[in-house]
C-alpha cells in the first residue's frame, strides 16, 4: 500500500507539454512510495485518448475518467475516495514539482504531528521563464487568511484522515474556483494547523492566461467563502474590507494585476525555463 497518494485533475488541457512536465515531475520524485491518481473531468475524446496513452508509461498512475465535467472539488473528492495513501499530495496539470518535494514534505509531517498540512515556497513561472519567487508565511495563523490564502494549493501535502474528517472539498457551486481557500479555512476552523516549508519545492504557473481565468462571477464566490470562513474562524468582526476585497480586485484589468504581481514577486533577472527544469 503506498504511503502517499498524489491527486491531479485534468480537463481539456490546451498545452500538452505542460501536462507532460507536470506528470513527469511527479514520476521523477526521489520519494517513490506513492500512487498518482489523475482524474480527467470529462475532456474531449482527443485529449483523453492522448492522456490515456501517456499515462500507461508508469504503473503508479491510476487514471480515472468522468463522462461529464463536474468541477475540481468533485474530482479531488473522487480521488480522495480512491486513495490508498496515508498522505494526500496535490498537483496541478500545469505546474512542476521539484524532485525532492514529496520526500521533504512527508518527513516533515512524520516528525511534526502538530501540523496536518505541509506547503512550501514556490517559483513563479510562465511559458518561457522563472519570473518570480513567492515566499509563504511559515506558520500561518487564522488572521493570515484575511488577505489571501496562506497556502498554494498544488504545493500541499495533507494527512488523509484529517481530510476525511472535515469532509474533503465542498462541491457547492458557490465555492467553485475557491474550493481550496474554503478547504484551508475549514481546517483551521476545526482547530488544525498547517506549515509552509521555507524551501522552493514547486514551480507554480502564473501567466497572462491565469489572470484571464479569474472571471468576475468567481470573485462573488470568493466573497461568499471569505464571509463564511472568517465567521467560522472567529475573525469576521471589523474585517468587512477583506470580505469585499475580491469585488474591488475584479475591476482591475488583468494586465495591471499581472504588472503588480511581477513588481511584488518578480526577480531582478529571469531564469530560463526548459523541459528539464524539474531536474535542476
Amino acid at each position: 500500500m503506498p504511503e502517499v497518494s498524489v491527486l491531479m485533475g485534468t480537463f481539456n488541457e490546451s498545452n500538452r507539454d505542460y501536462v507532460t512536465m507536470a506528470i513527469d515531475s511527479i514520476l521523477n520524485q526521489t520519494f517513490t512510495d506513492f500512487e498518482f491518481i489523475i482524474c480527467d473531468d470529462g475532456s474531449e475524446a482527443a485529449f483523453f485518448q492522448w492522456l490515456d496513452h501517456f499515462c500507461r508509461k508508469d504503473s503508479r498512475i491510476r487514471l480515472l475518467h468522468n463522462q461529464k465535467n463536474q468541477g475540481l472539488a468533485a474530482v479531488l473528492n473522487q480521488g480522495l475516495r480512491c486513495a490508498l495513501g496515508r498522505y494526500i499530495a496535490r498537483m496541478d496539470a500545469d505546474d512542476i514539482s521539484r524532485p525532492e518535494r514529496l520526500a521533504k514534505q512527508i518527513v516533515f509531517l512524520q516528525e511534526h504531528e502538530e501540523f496536518v498540512l505541509a506547503g512550501c515556497n514556490v517559483s513563479l513561472i510562465d511559458d518561457q521563464s522563472i519570473w518570480g519567487e513567492r515566499k509563504m508565511t511559515e506558520c500561518p495563523n487564522k488572521k493570515d487568511f484575511l488577505v489571501t490564502s496562506p497556502f498554494v494549493h498544488p504545493s500541499v501535502m495533507v494527512r488523509k484522515e484529517v481530510m476525511e474528517q472535515i469532509g474533503g472539498y465542498c462541491e457547492s457551486a458557490k465555492k467553485r474556483r475557491v474550493e481550496d481557500y474554503d478547504f484551508f479555512m475549514r481546517l483551521y476552523a476545526d482547530g488544525f494547523q498547517g506549515y509552509n516549508l521555507q524551501e522552493t519545492l514547486l514551480y507554480y504557473r502564473e501567466d497572462q492566461s491565469s489572470y484571464k481565468k479569474r472571471k468576475y462571477r468567481y470573485r462573488l464566490n470568493e466573497c461568499y467563502v471569505r464571509c463564511q470562513g472568517f465567521r467560522r474562524m472567529g475573525i469576521q468582526n471589523g474585517n468587512l474590507k477583506y470580505v469585499i476585497k475580491p469585488l474591488v480586485a475584479g475591476m482591475i484589468p488583468p494586465k495591471l494585476i499581472q504588472y503588480q504581481r511581477q513588481k511584488r514577486f518578480g526577480n531582478d533577472t529571469c531564469r530560463s525555463l526548459d523541459a528539464k527544469v524539474w531536474k535542476e
